[in-house]
């Protein structure tokens, strides 16, 4: 055989997988035949990066043999059903790809705070097999404790260790020397530690110690699922959920993503809570319920029953504090706030059950419906204030610009040349705390707007503007709903129709004088037009100073000469009379309502004939001093 001369043998090597000490070889020949020094450099050269390569393709090969090994232990592991089987398996696996002398596993005991052999492979001894390692004792208990990787080239001469006599005596009798310990994780905590050993002094390689720990990542989620898989008895069916609980998290996520992104979109695009509860269940599922934060429904989809109204109560407190959504029966709830103010709630009935990524689409729901409703109620608490200034401008001083205020209104879709009525509602509907003044001004400022009207607070009361020629019966819906809004009765006067912008202040005092004329006849909490009060409706819609004259002297000379002497005397002989009148002309009635005797009554009655003539009681008499007895407490409602 020829002398091999050229780096070129050197692949020739490195193709039958010869041993590294093969490579030099072709240098000793060279150097033997003499070759010159030039040449031996060339092959020392060759030699060195032909000697890499193989390193390289070892490292390679090994990594190869690893990963197979790691494949081929998840695949035994997923087959094992018995905990026993899936431990044993585990070390011996660790034994065999770290080509270690020992293997073994200790298993954390929360009952007494130690970790405790469990199982080994290649140990001999029986006092090894039952070491107990209390909490950050020896290296096992060390990594136990930090949840840390540790090796020792030496451990009998390592003082990193905290060494106990037992655990000492231990690992001497099992004659072991080199340790490797990696923790095994679940979750965050960890539940034991996974070991390679040997008998003589050895390093661990960086690479080893990644091996292990790989194995031990598959080792904590195997003696996981093995125990679950015991417990079930259904080591098949177990695995299956795990895996499709994988994917639900991965679905879920996806949704989050996805409802994240549409949600955005509805926000940038103008959208409304309908269309965030529509984004919702299409996403999750189910059906959902947008409520405000008085509880009435803002929006609907889906079929749901409405929860009563302490249940929303106590779920929207109890999400408002724990700061996400929370779950009551079937139904999850997620409070809708902004800052300290409760805004609302939605209330989900989902058709599955909701992980974490489906609680948080809900709660990012809650929080765009809350930027929303802000965004709603500024812009209705700005329109509010353009429609409230036009009325107020139209009804509380004369108007020198007409045109001005037909453009105006014409902005806000309002023509004041279609016949309009005024409302005039009482201040019973806006007694109470400032919000509740607020929340009537913003129900009156929506009722209008949305049939096409306006709305103003004005000295007190709330005045509306709507379309139409039905000024009795708009008062009626307007008394009616707004009493169900407040949950009081509520009073309201109406006058119309009138058409164009120099008639509006004159009907509004009209509506003004109806609600005033409605208290006054005993008519608080209902709703009427003038032209509805007969003839109380008529001296009301009279305006001028002709009219007044006329009321004037009808008063005087009806029941002018009773009113003169209570107010010299300091008597109470108009109040007798409407007492007496209201209860049908029975004196011992009217005598309990005026909390006096009958005798009383009577002395006052035959007062009031000595002032207003004997005929004073006859029906057409006694109608006429009864219209003026309302018509003066309309003039004078605090007496």
């Amino acid at each position: 055989m020829g002398i091999m001369t050229s780096p070129i043998e050197f692949l020739e090597l490195l193709a039958r997988e010869a041993a590294a000490v093969e490579f030099e070889g072709p240098v000793v020949a060279a150097r033997e035949a003499g070759l010159p020094a030039d040449r031996l450099a060339d092959l020392e050269a060759a030699k060195l990066v032909a000697l890499r390569v193989r390193g390289l393709l070892e490292r390679r090969r090994r990594r190869e043999v690893e990963l197979s090994g790691l494949y081929d232990t998840a695949s035994d592991l997923a087959g094992l059903r018995d905990v026993d089987a899936v431990l044993h398996a585990i070390v011996r696996r660790a034994r065999h790809l770290l080509g270690a002398d020992v293997a073994y596993m200790t298993l954390n005991d929360p009952d007494r705070g130690d970790t405790y052999m469990r199982v080994t492979d290649g140990s001999v001894s029986a006092r090894f097999q039952r070491l107990r390692l209390p909490m950050g004792a020896g290296l096992g208990g060390l990594v136990a404790q930090s949840g840390t990787p540790y090796v020792t080239a030496d451990y009998g001469q390592d003082s990193r260790f905290r060494h106990t006599g037992e655990i000492d005596a231990g690992v001497g009798e099992e004659g072991l020397v080199a340790i490797l310990g990696v923790p095994l994780r679940l979750g965050s905590g960890v539940i034991g530690v996974l070991y390679a050993a040997n008998r003589t002094a050895r390093p661990f390689a960086r690479e080893e110690v990644a091996l292990l720990v790989s194995l031990a990542a598959h080792a904590a989620v195997a003696i996981d699922t093995a125990r679950l898989l015991a417990e079930t008895r259904a080591a098949l069916e177990e695995l299956s959920t795990a895996n499709s609980t994988i994917r639900a998290h991965s679905a879920s996520v996806e949704r989050a993503a996805a409802a994240h992104d549409r949600m955005t979109s509805l926000v940038l695009r103008g959208g409304g809570v309908e269309d965030v509860a529509a984004a919702v269940t299409d996403v999750l599922g189910g059906a959902l319920l947008a409520l405000d934060a008085d509880g009435r429904q803002i929006a609907r989809v889906g079929r749901i029953d409405e929860p009563d109204r302490p249940s929303i109560v106590e779920a929207v407190a109890a999400s408002r504090t724990e700061g996400r959504s929370v779950r009551r029966g079937p139904l999850w709830y997620a409070a809708v706030v902004a800052g300290t103010e409760n805004l609302g709630a939605l209330v989900l009935r989902p058709d599955s059950e909701l992980v974490d990524a489906d609680q948080r689409i809900l709660e990012r729901a809650a929080l765009v419906t809350a930027l929303l409703l802000l965004f709603r109620r500024t812009v209705a608490e700005a329109e509010s204030r353009v429609r409230g200034e036009l009325l107020d401008d139209l009804i509380a001083r004369p108007v020198h610009d007409a045109e001005a205020l037909r453009g105006r209104a014409r902005r806000l879709g309002v023509d004041l040349d279609d016949p309009h009525v005024l409302v005039a509602v009482g201040d019973d509907a806006i007694a109470g705390t400032g919000s509740a003044r607020q929340r009537v001004v913003s129900w009156a400022t929506t009722y209008a707007s949305t049939r096409g009207g306006l709305a103003a607070a004005r000295d007190g009361r709330v005045v509306l503007m709507l379309p139409g020629s039905d000024a009795g019966g708009c008062a009626r819906a307007v008394a009616r709903d707004l009493s169900r809004i407040t949950g009081r009765p509520v009073t309201a006067g109406a006058s119309g129709p009138s058409t164009g912008p120099a008639s509006l202040a004159v009907a509004f005092r009209e509506a003004d004088r109806c609600l005033t004329a409605l208290a006054a006849l005993g008519r608080a909490g209902q709703g009427a037009s003038t032209s509805e009060l007969g003839f109380v409706g008529l001296l009301l819609g009279a305006v001028g100073d002709d009219a007044d004259r006329d009321v004037t002297r009808f008063l005087t000379d009806t029941v002018g000469p009773v009113v003169d002497y209570d107010a010299r005397r300091g008597t109470a002989l108009v109040k007798t009379l409407e007492a007496y009148f209201g209860v049908g002309g029975s004196l011992a009635r009217a005598a309990e309502q005026l909390h006096v005797h009958v005798n009383t009554v009577t002395q006052r009655l035959d007062r009031v004939g000595q002032l207003l003539g004997p005929d004073w009681q006859r029906p057409e008499r006694a109608l006429e001093v009864q219209l003026a007895l309302r018509l003066h407490r309309l003039r004078t409602p605090t007496n």
